[in-house]
């Protein structure tokens, strides 16, 4: 099963391979339906192109962006304040949560990753141990009710890596190497195939 590269956007496969590949396509019938051996449509190339970059640009603030504890930090700490206890529901207490924190460097990330009283409380009892214990919060990340250590690592920081995202990981790395498997399989698919210049006769039918 040899693969030749001399010209990859023309064919991977051998010429005595190309030939089998004709006479088994002429062999069978395809129970008397008849099928061409034409090239991928251009029209498909381009729209396949246009989605992958659309995709990219319309998810660029949102991509991969992993809720850490710290985020929550200052939600934690006014959710048991009398102001927040006086209001009567969760929609109010969280409402007012929200209005009223203080702004920081994370205003943008809160908005995106919306969380509920309950979700609060759930990861409350872990985040303050891991802020008692010194545990630098950003590098842990919220994981449905629970508080896990990040499993990616970042910069290094006095020769330790640190378990922060780091500032041009936002999704985008992993997810173009899954774009490049799948363009390169589908090349791999199609080239493997006899050119489209060579068409199947089908018995003359």
């Amino acid at each position: 099963m040899a693969w030749i590269f001399d010209k990859p956007l023309h064919s991977l496969a051998s010429d005595d391979q190309n030939k089998k590949a004709m006479q088994v396509w002429e062999g069978e019938s395809l129970g008397g339906l008849t099928e061409d051996n034409n090239r991928l449509p251009q029209s498909v190339v381009w729209l396949l192109a246009l989605t992958i970059v659309t995709a990219f640009l319309i998810t660029a603030p949102l991509w991969g962006q992993r809720p850490n504890v710290a985020m929550f930090k200052d939600y934690i700490a006014m959710m048991d304040s009398p102001e927040v206890q006086a209001l009567p529901d969760d929609t109010q207490k969280m409402d007012y949560i929200v209005k009223h924190v203080p702004d920081s460097k994370w205003k943008a990330l809160q908005d995106r990753h919306p969380l509920t009283m309950d979700d609060l409380r759930m990861i409350k009892d872990q985040a303050v141990e891991l802020e008692n214990a010194g545990k630098d919060l950003e590098e842990y990340t919220i994981v449905g009710d629970k508080v896990v250590l990040a499993n990616f690592e970042g910069a290094v920081k006095n020769g330790v890596k640190e378990r922060k995202q780091p500032w041009w990981d936002k999704g985008y790395t992993i997810d173009v190497f899954y774009v490049s498997y799948f363009c390169i399989a589908l090349v791999i698919v199609v080239k493997r195939l006899p050119h489209f210049s060579v068409q199947p006769t089908h018995h003359k039918h």
